[in-house]
């Protein structure tokens, strides 16, 4: 890889760093809102299943379909944000830098888990799905950060 393109990668993941934490904060603030004015019914499509990944399925096009407008908001969003982390890891993964890979996959874990425990709290409506959703948020917020040091650090190294 020439030192060109390897400038045009490292531009590419920083801009990625700063839309992921952009979006976590917006997504925080959604979830913020679902928390406050938001009353889950604990009785929909999806509550309570046998089996949890088809109620975590079941739950979240109950809640983009029929939730509440914040709701709806607030599990389009979260999916648009798992596609933005996918591709934020992807394009770390393309720098062959350990400190860019591994903190683009610490908050794609993130982001995974705080998704997960998301449906899981359309699921079961338990309060520790919540504290975990929040942990998911914490940790991703952590490794974006650090990957955006990272990846600026390697392009002011490079640049020089």
């Amino acid at each position: 890889m020439d030192r060109k393109q390897q400038l045009r990668i490292n531009f590419l993941v920083r801009i990625n760093f700063l839309a992921a934490l952009v979006m976590l904060i917006i997504q925080f603030l959604l979830g913020m809102a679902v928390n406050l004015f938001v009353k889950i019914p604990t009785d929909h499509p999806g509550s309570n299943p046998p089996e949890y990944f088809s109620g975590v399925a079941q739950s979240v096009t109950w809640a983009i379909l029929h939730g509440h407008i914040l709701l709806a908001l607030h599990a389009i969003f979260g999916l648009v944000l798992f596609v933005a982390a996918l591709m934020t890891l992807v394009s770390g993964i393309q720098t062959r830098r350990r400190g860019i890979v591994l903190s683009s996959a610490f908050g794609f874990i993130g982001i995974l888990g705080a998704g997960f425990n998301g449906g899981s709290f359309l699921n079961y409506h338990q309060d520790f799905s919540s504290m975990i959703m929040a942990t998911g948020f914490a940790i991703a917020v952590v490794a974006y950060s650090a990957g955006l040091y990272l990846a600026n650090e390697t392009t002011t190294s490079a640049a020089t």
